[in-house]
């Protein structure tokens, strides 16, 4: 399987995720410009590298029957994707980019852990819309997009579950 790294999810992912954060940044009054250009940058590359490549391999492991099994399956695991790890990491992100290295602790996994649970329902839901009701080549912005709101939801869950 070729990995795909497009210049059209490098730009959405960019914009997506750090609009979502620069939202979330503004709410919690934590705007800085290296925040966002730190958010950009991870947007630009990690996450327009992961994402669309993760959907691509559930596409090819999961069935493409039409069957409830296999539509949960695949909401399953794109959600799975954006676990526990994945939150914590989004919020060290944060962290380094807004020099508040006194903040970064193990304790970042359970806000994770917390934040996790808390969303399952919603994202389990947006997620099996995501794919099985959303085209391949669409899925990442469509990822992104709700990812952007769950930023502003990440980003507070630092603050609520701390």
């Amino acid at each position: 399987m070729a990995f795909e790294y497009k210049l059209t999810n490098i730009v959405r992912g960019s914009i997506i995720y750090a609009v979502g954060d620069t939202a979330a940044a503004l709410l919690s009054d934590e705007f800085s410009l290296l925040r966002l250009g730190g958010i950009l940058f991870i947007g630009a590359t990690i996450y327009a590298l992961e994402i669309p490549n993760y959907f691509n391999w559930i596409d090819k492991k999961v069935n493409h029957t039409h069957s409830f099994k296999s539509k949960i399956i695949r909401a399953s695991l794109a959600m799975f994707y954006f676990n526990p790890l994945w939150i914590a990491r989004h919020i060290l992100f944060i962290k380094l980019f807004m020099g508040q290295y006194d903040q970064i602790s193990w304790g970042l996994l359970s806000i994770g852990a917390i934040s996790f649970l808390v969303n399952i329902p919603l994202s389990l839901g947006v997620n099996y819309l995501i794919q099985n009701k959303i085209a391949l080549q669409h899925r990442f912005i469509a990822s992104a997009v709700f990812s952007g709101f769950m930023a502003v939801y990440y980003s507070l869950s630092a603050i609520w579950f701390s």
